[in-house]
């Protein structure tokens, strides 16, 4: 099946047609999805509909090499972790999907990358290796084509000097950063951002700080700042799609992606709108691995197809991933 179909994607309709034409491609060549599906008295022939796909717990990025090719591995993106944990692996066989995807997500809410000078504050990613957003954001840096777009990891002081001039110059910025650093820069730095800064949190508070829930760190980040909106990038290791929400905790998803919810005692039952339950995935960019995910996010979903994140899972298992000790 070829990548390039799901990029243009224009109605639910032409969703619902490429989620049932990847589930077919990926039940064929994903053999440990496949066996997932047997598992679940699901076969190939059984989906003729959107809703009756299963979605495979996210935590068999653990342990399992979830691949739906033959082609060579280009990649390996992981997840962080605590000392000693396991960590995902999404196996990637071609990053120029990746690549579509990620900029025309981009392109789709925000327009062009071009317009931007795009400063990347993302110490915890930059500090290990393979993480897809220090991946995502050096390519949007090399894209925006500005001198001061960059990672600033050790050098805050510079940081600070080249917001300063850009916003004097009344420059478009688009300041990406994870959590406890922007709230380190808010503690550290007196600096009082323009209404042309998008300031964009991507999470991040790991072993790093108190964890604190999305509309109280945004409270604290946007009386810092002066600002009145905390734009926010929803995206994991296991996915090769973004959802972004421009401040208000509300994401909306590129057209090639769609959230469900399901219920949390039930995993194989959907939950309507305003019903809090655990983030179900379609990420068709994810064409060569799987593009059904179980999440462990708890949300819900909006009628017109946007969700919140509510939190976690209080715990790692979530309820399904038992049938493959079968």
């Amino acid at each position: 099946m070829q990548a390039d179909t799901i990029f243009s994607i224009q109605n639910d309709l032409d969703f619902e047609k490429s989620a049932v034409r990847v589930f077919h491609h990926q039940y064929t060549n994903n053999l440990f999805y496949q066996r997932f599906c047997n598992l679940l008295g699901v076969t190939k022939s059984a989906i003729k509909k959107i809703e009756d796909i299963p979605y495979l717990p996210i935590q068999f990025f653990k342990q399992e090499k979830i691949i739906s090719t033959s082609r060579p591995i280009a990649t390996i993106f992981t997840s962080s972790g605590t000392t000693g944990s396991v960590t995902s692996k999404h196996y990637v066989s071609d990053l120029s999907v990746y690549e579509k995807s990620f900029r025309k997500g981009f392109q789709h809410f925000y327009g062009s990358i071009t317009d931007y000078v795009v400063l990347a504050l993302l110490p915890s990613y930059l500090e290990r290796e393979g993480s897809s957003l220090v991946y995502m954001a050096e390519k949007l840096i090399q894209d925006s084509a500005h001198p001061k777009s960059g990672f600033y990891l050790n050098n805050t002081e510079n940081l600070i000097h080249n917001l300063k001039k850009l916003i004097a110059e009344e420059k478009k910025i688009l300041l990406l950063g994870v959590s406890f650093a922007l709230l380190d820069l808010i503690e550290n730095y007196n600096i009082k951002l323009s209404p042309n800064t998008i300031v964009m949190e991507t999470g991040g508070m790991k072993g790093r700080r108190k964890e604190m829930i999305r509309t109280e760190l945004h409270e604290i980040i946007k009386k810092g700042f002066g600002i009145s909106k905390i734009h926010s990038e929803y995206g994991m290791t296991e996915l090769l799609s973004q959802a972004y929400s421009k401040g208000d905790g509300i994401f909306h998803c590129p057209p090639w992606m769609k959230v469900s919810i399901r219920n949390p005692e039930a995993p194989l039952t959907r939950l309507g709108v305003n019903r809090t339950g655990g983030i179900n995935i379609i990420d068709l960019a994810n064409i060569n691995s799987c593009s059904f995910i179980a999440t462990q996010d708890l949300g819900k979903i909006r009628s017109d197809g946007s969700f919140e994140i509510l939190g976690r899972f209080d715990h790692s298992d979530i309820r399904g991933c038992n049938l493959m000790a079968l």
